[in-house]
């Protein structure tokens, strides 16, 4: 299981495997190909269905604009790996084929191959949660430190920054107003939402801020504005509210935080490692599902909960969003992925209060909902995942009631 440095990448939006991805990929075949004028990149599946909306075009096009690039689209065909694919042609002068390279986007912005299954070294000796459980209770730890073993110290320096990049991407968007790019003329509520919720006391103002928070961060991703993958870009204002949330109604101190975020990483890493964050392969619930996971268990450890609390409420986070599909109209991630970040926010509220109500103990580890949410992803009719074919895409004539 690879560095959690992998898993919370800080960049552009709106999609970590359909912008971050590509763009990665192609930076990697250019670096390598710099010497050659002329190249083509063909998008497969499910980034060739909705990458208009995603702005994949916009992203490979940015990365070879002083070169002479032919870009084909093909969403009716999928390649076995991933429904993620791209392949990558350079050409020399005389117009023959130097390299050709496939890669697959498998989500939170990382790119395999065919040759590879992981882009980056694996440094988790233990990969899930019972075992990783197991482990804190003969060392009498806690899950953050699991991390940090694995990690080494280096890695609050890189969590703090983190923390700022979802700090700023909460005020930045709080502050913008107006309306979302993509045609769907969807406006910005955030700041108009902070501003009601300064009004209100108690209860209610919480949970309105909470709501503004997430808000603030998926409108900035929509927007295509920097935001952190948590675990992907359209997921991506879950944690951050829940984080920012705590440390403006509770206080707590920076290194609270970012060792939530340490737990928060491993939660997600291990559903990257046995399952899936991609919504193009699993659904929605690999991405909301699986930030609700790890906002659910980074709140019960803010509230002093053990580490079987802490699984009780990540597992609740991920085995309450099984079967969610993946159905961005457009495939803009604007409806309905926004709002889910909201809600998915607020129900980690809930699991945190549950989770600590009970003394850890519950019927279906983590490690078996992941599994689960594999499988159903996998049974899930393609219609349903991100190509922008079934569900509310397929909806025709928007307006507002």
């Amino acid at each position: 299981m690879e560095s959690i440095k992998e898993l919370y990448r800080i960049g552009c939006g709106p999609s970590s495997s359909h912008t971050m991805g590509p763009r990665k990929a192609a930076e990697e075949f250019l670096q390598r190909n710099s010497g050659h004028d002329k190249f083509e990149v063909t998008l497969f599946g499910s980034l060739a269905a909705t990458g208009k909306g995603h702005l994949t075009g916009v992203a490979i096009e940015e990365v070879f604009k002083s070169k002479e690039l032919d870009l084909i689209w093909k969403p009716k065909e999928f390649l076995e790996k991933h429904p993620n694919a791209l392949r990558l042609k350079s050409f020399n002068k005389s117009g023959e084929l130097v390299e050709e390279w496939t890669a697959y986007s498998i989500g939170g912005g990382a790119i395999v191959d065919d040759k590879t299954e992981h882009s980056s070294q694996s440094i988790y000796d233990l990969t899930t949660m019972d075992a990783i459980l197991e482990w804190c209770k003969e060392n009498e730890k806690q899950l953050w430190e699991y991390v940090l073993l694995r990690e080494g110290e280096e890695i609050w320096g890189f969590l703090d920054e983190v923390w700022t990049a979802m700090r700023n991407a909460i005020k930045k968007g709080m502050n913008n107003e107006g309306e979302l790019p993509g045609g769907l003329k969807l406006p910005r509520k955030s700041h108009l939402y902070h501003l009601k919720a300064k009004t209100y006391s108690g209860p209610m103002r919480k949970r309105s801020m909470l709501y503004s928070y997430a808000l603030a961060v998926s409108e900035e991703n929509a927007g295509g504005g920097t935001i952190v993958t948590a675990p992907t870009c359209g997921a991506c204002g879950v944690l951050p509210a829940i984080l920012y949330y705590h440390k403006k109604f509770y206080k707590f101190k920076k290194k609270d935080i970012l060792k939530a975020l340490a737990t928060a990483g491993l939660i997600g890493n291990i559903v990257k490692f046995n399952a899936s964050i991609s919504g193009a392969e699993v659904g929605c619930q690999g991405e909301v599902g699986v930030a609700c996971a790890m906002a659910s268990g980074a709140a019960t450890q803010l509230h002093g909960g053990t580490i079987y609390q802490i699984e009780y409420s990540a597992e609740m986070g991920l085995e309450h969003h099984l079967g969610l599909t993946c159905d961005p109209v457009l495939g803009l991630v604007q409806i309905p992925c926004i709002e889910r970040n909201v809600f998915a926010a607020a129900r980690a509220l809930n699991h945190n209060t549950y989770a600590l109500l009970s003394d850890g103990r519950h019927r279906i580890s983590f490690d078996q909902v992941t599994e689960t949410m594999m499988k159903t992803g996998l049974d899930l009719s393609l219609s349903y995942k991100e190509t922008s074919l079934g569900g509310l895409a397929s909806l025709k004539g928007f307006t507002y009631r």
